[in-house]
């Protein structure tokens, strides 16, 4: 009963017939199936791409039930990796997906990225360790990044292109602590902090336990913004804006910033915004 271009013949228009091709032809790295990861690999599936490499070491729990797109009673104690293919392939039994049950780690990040097009960001937020080994193999391979970061009622994005400024230009990370660091990548995401004025228990963003408040509502807005950025790579179509450019919409607060941050945080307003933040969270 399925037939590729029935099934995503809806896209056109916005599409033409060939772009879809070219979609149906291109590979997504995505790392991380649960919260963002999830939503990103279905978006990705139902714009009509047909090929993805993904990766997630965790199993499902209830109390990913908030915005998880995988979450289920039925999906609890389940690979997060091996849920989220079976659904893909429930929209496109014709994709091709690589799973990497293991997370991403030096030894498999090589064949991770092989032969990708554009890598989704989806880790964890305190993974820190991960997102700067794969960034820097992008970096080294020339893969484009995009990165959505679910904040309060909304959502930032950044874009990490061959030629542009890099990860580490960007949140100067160095030889800094992990807290300190995890605040850079913080303040680095979300430069405007929109979200900030209706965050109603600030002690939740628990840094030294690792843990954060979430929304399914952020969840959805990052999936359709990098969603939209994708495209845009992948068919070399419309203006991308790469770091130090940066976009962050928060629904709640009614407001859309375009951020830039010429100087990464070793500007003189961010580093002011890292001490302020060190001063709460930590």
């Amino acid at each position: 009963m399925f037939e590729y271009n029935d099934a995503f013949s809806r896209n056109i228009g916005w599409l033409s017939p060939d772009e879809q091709q070219i979609l149906r032809a291109k590979k997504i790295a995505i790392a991380g199936a649960g919260g963002v990861g999830g939503e990103h690999l279905i978006t990705m599936v139902r714009l009509g791409v047909g090929n993805f490499n993904i990766s997630d070491f965790d199993e499902f729990e209830v109390h990913n039930f908030n915005r998880q797109c995988g979450a289920f009673m039925s999906t609890v104690k389940q690979p997060k990796c091996r849920v989220m293919l079976d659904i893909a392939k429930d929209i496109n039994p014709e994709l091709h997906i690589a799973m990497f049950e293991n997370g991403v780690n030096k030894e498999n990040v090589d064949e991770f990225l092989a032969d990708v097009d554009l890598y989704i960001d989806s880790l964890d937020f305190f993974a820190l360790d991960a997102r700067k080994l794969v960034f820097q193999k992008c970096q080294d391979k020339k893969i484009p990044i995009v990165t959505a970061a679910p904040l309060g009622m909304g959502a930032a994005l950044l874009c990490f292109k061959p030629g542009s400024m890099t990860f580490e230009e960007y949140f100067c990370f160095g030889q800094h602590s992990k807290h300190e660091q995890l605040l850079r990548f913080l303040v680095g995401l979300s430069p405007s902090m929109l979200q900030r004025p209706y965050l109603v228990m600030p002690e939740k963003a628990d840094f030294k336990a690792e843990k954060g408040p979430s929304t399914p509502m952020s969840v959805k807005m990052c999936a359709g913004l990098a969603g939209t950025y994708a495209l845009k790579i992948l068919l070399n179509r419309g203006k991308v804006l790469a770091a130090p450019h940066g976009l962050h919409f928060d629904a709640y607060t009614n407001q859309f910033k375009k951020t830039y941050l010429p100087f990464g945080n070793k500007g003189l307003i961010q580093r002011l915004k890292i001490w302020i933040a060190r001063k709460i969270v930590l």
